[in-house]
C-alpha cells in the first residue's frame, strides 16, 4: 500500500517518516463548562486525516489514529488508577461500514479499563459540521445512555469545536450517575 500523505511504499497507512514528521501530539486542555477536555492535536494539523471520517480510506486512518494515540493516551492515564474505568465514545453509529468514535477507543487494553460500545447515542442525527453555535444549540443530539448507571468514564470524540455535544454527553450521562473524569478528544478546532 502507499502512504497517505507522501504516497511511498509503506506497509501502514501512513509511513514511518510522514508519522514522525506528520503527527507530533500538541496536548491541550480546555474547560467547557465543568468537563476537562484534553486534545491530542490541532485540528489544522491533522485536519487531512479527519476529513477521510465518512469514507473507506477513514476506516483505516481511525483504526490507526485510535491505536497510535487515542489508546496509549488512556492506557497510560489508567495504569495507575485501582478502580475500573470506563471508555465510552460519543455516537458509535455506523456510518459508511464503520463508527469513527468506537475505532478511536476500540485499542485500549488496560485492565482497569471497560471499553463500553455503542452505550451512548444520540436520537437525533444531524450534522454539525460548518454549523454556528446557535444551530447547535437549537438542535441538541438528543442522546440516550444505556450502560452501567453509578461508573466514572473518559469519554471519546474525535473533535471539539464548540464543545455542545461533549456537554450534552456529559449531561446525560449525569443523569445515570456517571461522571466523566474527562473527555478526549483526537482534535481541538479552536485557533
Amino acid at each position: 500500500m502507499r502512504c497517505l500523505s507522501c504516497h511511498k511504499l509503506s506497509f501502514s497507512i501512513i509511513c514511518q517518516s510522514c508519522d514522525k514528521r506528520l503527527l507530533v501530539p500538541t496536548v491541550t486542555k480546555r474547560k467547557v463548562g465543568t468537563l476537562e477536555v484534553v486534545s491530542l492535536f490541532k485540528y489544522k494539523n491533522i485536519e487531512t486525516f479527519l476529513l477521510t471520517k465518512h469514507t473507506p480510506v477513514g476506516f483505516r486512518i481511525y483504526k490507526y489514529l485510535g491505536k497510535k494515540f487515542v489508546a496509549p493516551f488512556v492506557d497510560n492515564f489508567i495504569q495507575n488508577i485501582e478502580e475500573e474505568i470506563s471508555v465510552v465514545a460519543i455516537d458509535e453509529k455506523v456510518n459508511s461500514g464503520y463508527s469513527h468514535t468506537a475505532l478511536l477507543s476500540h485499542f485500549v487494553t488496560d485492565n482497569n479499563a471497560l471499553v463500553s460500545h455503542a452505550k451512548l447515542l444520540a436520537k437525533n442525527s444531524v450534522n454539525y459540521a460548518g454549523k454556528s453555535l446557535s444551530f447547535r444549540l437549537e438542535n441538541p443530539r438528543n442522546f440516550s445512555y444505556t450502560g452501567k448507571p453509578n461508573i466514572q468514564v473518559i469519554l471519546i470524540d474525535d473533535i471539539i469545536t464548540t464543545g455542545v455535544t461533549l456537554q450534552e454527553a456529559q449531561m446525560e450521562l449525569m443523569r445515570h450517575g456517571v461522571e466523566v473524569i474527562f473527555a478526549l478528544t483526537l482534535a481541538d478546532a479552536r485557533e
